[in-house]
């Protein structure tokens, strides 16, 4: 399992005419340059990339967190006309590829001017589009005791209250699971930022890492695996951050 992530290390340090040709993991020389060469490589340095993964990919999560939590909250404790009936058109989604719908949306965003901007990669996230989130916390929420809304009922609590001041509090574990995979998710994201992003300037990570190798030229692949290293240590670090409250979402929702 963790021979391919040996492998990568030992790509990114070793010379260009070694990466393929040698079976060994240990390089002949270290090309710690491989770094550096690959941050300043391409026509913008890669801090540029990576400032657009994080705004994207912040806002993706913060959008997911409150979208989602609002329908399930709505799902889980309130009761309106056609609740079984939306609850079933929710769950359907997770079953549609996400290739199915790729066109159609690309029309309606490209209608609204919106290509070539975050917003396709954005917005949808703040309108609960992710059914596995919503879904997820659905199923915390049931198992919290239905005794605090009335109780919080009695003392005077509209159902946004109960929510915002009850329900959230006690869903941290279910909310930590949604934004760990959230996270890596948006970060390793390649098709939606391919399909909507054209100028380089906008680009994510992923598609930064494809700009080091060329069909036609020649490809630089030990910076390109020297990037996609250091690529990999946001999401590395916040697992570390949010591992406790992933396995204790994990253990208490219905991913078990």
């Amino acid at each position: 399992m963790l021979y391919p992530l040996f492998w990568l290390l030992s790509a990114s340090v070793k010379p260009e005419n070694e990466i393929f040709t040698t079976l060994s993991l240990w390089p002949s020389t270290f090309q710690f340059d491989n770094y550096s060469k690959g941050w300043n490589g391409l026509p913008l340095s890669f801090s540029v990339f990576y400032i657009n993964s994080t705004i994207v990919t912040v806002l993706s999560v913060i959008g997911n967190l409150l979208s989602c939590s609002f329908a399930a909250y709505a799902f889980a404790r309130l009761k309106f006309t056609g609740r079984s009936f939306f609850f079933s058109l929710m769950m359907l989604t997770l079953m549609i590829p996400y290739h199915v719908v790729l066109i159609p949306q690309y029309v309606e965003f490209l209608k609204l001017g919106w290509v070539n901007t975050y917003l396709p990669l954005i917005v949808p996230k703040f309108l609960a589009s992710d059914g596995f989130f919503v879904f997820l916390m659905i199923q915390f929420f049931r198992q919290l005791p239905r005794e605090l809304d009335e109780a919080a009922e009695i003392d005077g609590c509209s159902p946004f209250k109960i929510y915002w001041r009850i329900i959230l509090p006690l869903s941290l574990p279910a909310m930590g699971t949604a934004a760990i995979f959230s996270f890596i998710w948006v970060w390793e994201d390649f098709l939606g930022p391919l399909i909507y992003l054209n100028d380089i300037k906008t680009f994510t990570v992923p598609l930064a890492l494809r700009l080091f190798v060329d069909s036609q030229g020649e490809s630089a692949f030990g910076q390109m695996f020297a990037m996609s290293v250091t690529s990999l240590v946001p999401v590395v670090i916040f697992f570390i951050l949010f591992q406790k409250l992933i396995i204790r979402g994990i253990a208490t929702t219905g991913m078990k």
